[in-house]
C-alpha cells in the first residue's frame, strides 16, 4: 500500500502566511493574524474571501474548508462575549464548533508588495509604478502612470470595466473631459492621503470611502483642477488581491516538504454592504441649477 502524504497543517499555513505578510508590518490598532484553530489541526481546503460575515462562515462550514482567509478582521473592536446573541458571538462560536480556522491579512497585506494597492494598480493598467507614500520603511498606495492620457470619462469607464461590479457604482469628482496621464490607487478607505496625492503629481486618485467633507476641501484646494477624485467602492478596490493570496499562498505551499497539495477557492459572496442605489446622477451638472457655490 503506498504512503499517503502528510496534510499540512495549520502551522505550516500560517507560517507561509506570515511569511508573506509578517504580522509586525501591520499597524498598531490593527488585529492580524490567527483568530480561531488549533495550529496541529490538518489544512486540506482553504477558503478566501473579503470579510468573515455570517454568510462566508456559512460557505465555509458548507465546502468543508478547514481555514478561512480574509482582508478585514473579525474581532477589530473589543468584544466582552462571544454568546450567539450578537452576530460576532455567532461568527466566533460557528467557526469553533465546526473546527475552521480563521487568519487575517489586514494592513500587513495593504503594505504588501505585491499587496492590496500594487493588485488594484496592475488591474487598471498602470505602469512604472512607485508607492504613494511610506510610512515606518512601508509603501502606502501606488502611483503610475497609463500608456496614454485618456479623459477622466473615458478613465472612469475602465475603472468599472476593471473592477468588480458593485451596487453603488463608481463615483467621480472633476471634469469629465479633463486629461489625466498620472493615477494615484490606495485600494479601501483612502481620504486621509489628500496629501500624499497632491505632492505625488497624480492626475487622478482612485480610492474608497470617500466622505463630504474631506473631497469638498480637497476639491476646492484644486479650484477645480486635479488631481479628481474617484470612489470605486471599498470591496471592489480590495477584493481583487485575494486572487493574488490564494496564488502567492500556494506557491509558498509547495515548498513544505512532503505536504499534500490543498484545494483552495475564492469565496463568490459580494460582501458590500449596499444592496441598490436609487437617484443615481439624478443632479448631474449638466441637469442642475446654476451654481452658487461649491465644486464645480
Amino acid at each position: 500500500m503506498d504512503d499517503i502524504a502528510p496534510a499540512l497543517s495549520l502551522r505550516d499555513v500560517v507560517a507561509a502566511l506570515e511569511s508573506l505578510y509578517p504580522l509586525e508590518s501591520a499597524a498598531d490598532w490593527d488585529r492580524v493574524g490567527l483568530v480561531t484553530g488549533d495550529l496541529d489541526q490538518p489544512v486540506r481546503r482553504i477558503l478566501f474571501a473579503l470579510d468573515p460575515t455570517l454568510a462566508v462562515i456559512d460557505e465555509a462550514r458548507e465546502w468543508g474548508a478547514d481555514l478561512l482567509v480574509t482582508h478585514h478582521p473579525l474581532l477589530l473592536r473589543g468584544i466582552h462575549s462571544v454568546a450567539t446573541s450578537s452576530a460576532k458571538g455567532a461568527s466566533v462560536t460557528a467557526l469553533v464548533r465546526a473546527g475552521v480556522a480563521h487568519w487575517v491579512g489586514h494592513t500587513n497585506a495593504d503594505v504588501a508588495d505585491p499587496g492590496v494597492s500594487t493588485v488594484l494598480a496592475d488591474a487598471l493598467g498602470l505602469v512604472d509604478q512607485r508607492p504613494l507614500s511610506t510610512e515606518g520603511g512601508y509603501a502606502i498606495g501606488r502611483v503610475g502612470a497609463l500608456t496614454s492620457p485618456v479623459t477622466l470619462a473615458e478613465f472612469a469607464d475602465h475603472i468599472a470595466a476593471a473592477l468588480p461590479a458593485t451596487a453603488g457604482g463608481t463615483r467621480v469628482s472633476g471634469d469629465p473631459d479633463g486629461l489625466v496621464s498620472t493615477v494615484a490607487v490606495m485600494g479601501g478607505s483612502g481620504d486621509d492621503r489628500f496629501d500624499d496625492v497632491r505632492a505625488s503629481g497624480a492626475d487622478v486618485y482612485v480610492t474608497a470611502d470617500l466622505r463630504h467633507h474631506p473631497v469638498l476641501e480637497a476639491r476646492e484646494e484644486a479650484r477645480g483642477g486635479t488631481p479628481y477624485l474617484v470612489d470605486a467602492g471599498h470591496w471592489a478596490t480590495e477584493s481583487l488581491w485575494l486572487a493574488s493570496v490564494r496564488d502567492r499562498l500556494l506557491t509558498a505551499l509547495e515548498q513544505v516538504p512532503g505536504a499534500t497539495r490543498v484545494e483552495s477557492r475564492v469565496s463568490a459572496i459580494r460582501t458590500e454592504p449596499w444592496t441598490f442605489v436609487v437617484g443615481a446622477n439624478a443632479a448631474r451638472a449638466d441637469r442642475a441649477a446654476p451654481l452658487t457655490g461649491g465644486v464645480p
